[in-house]
């Protein structure tokens, strides 16, 4: 599906964070599973987002021929819905691409990385392991931002909202936009003051 309404529809998301889903009753139902799947399409829309409301520390990008690296680890939520959200894009001058990871290990290159629920028992485990790269780490993962990671998606009253943790992203040598912070919740690691 292209996205049309793209970049209207965008400043929609940022400014109101509004998506409606259908009661978790329905689940089993044709319309939970496109509500689902609707859900992962504002999420990796968020995603490309993320590239023009977060700076990175010129180290990230030593070779600005590549591409700009959108990865997922673990299992693919988005189908083909992060490919649409990014196609014909740019950012700097360059362009975006989806990565699908296996492990960790293969992390290096990606600007975003985003760590699927699937990987929700390794969770601290994985952001311990690509913590020295400028990374920026996004789940939907329960307490992602409080684990340590850097955006979360949480799903409250209906509605896709996110939770950022400043100290990761700040740790990392990443700037998250004051417009970005704006719709979202600062949060900080668990047992850390605010």
């Amino acid at each position: 599906m292209a996205f049309l309404m793209k970049h209207t529809w965008l400043a929609a998301v940022f400014s109101t964070l509004l998506f409606t889903m259908l009661p978790c009753g329905m689940l089993c139902s044709p319309q939970a599973r496109a509500a689902a799947l609707q859900e992962y399409q504002v999420k990796a829309v968020f995603l490309f987002n993320f590239t023009q409301f977060v700076e990175w520390p010129p180290a990230a990008s030593p070779n600005t021929a590549e591409p700009i690296f959108i990865c997922i680890l673990g299992e693919d939520p988005f189908g083909a819905y992060l490919e649409d959200a990014i196609r014909d894009e740019h950012v700097d001058n360059r362009t975006l691409a989806v990565r699908r990871l296996s492990t960790a290990d293969d992390a290096q290159a990606c600007r975003i990385l985003f760590i699927s629920r699937s990987e929700s028992a390794r969770v601290e485990t994985i952001l311990q392991h690509v913590k020295p790269l400028p990374a920026l780490t996004v789940s939907d993962a329960r307490g992602f931002g409080e684990r340590g990671g850097m955006v979360g998606f949480v799903t409250e009253d209906n509605r896709v909202r996110l939770r950022i943790n400043l100290e990761a992203a700040r740790a990392a040598g990443l700037t998250i936009s004051s417009k970005l912070l704006r719709v979202a919740d600062v949060v900080a690691n668990q047992g850390a003051s605010r």
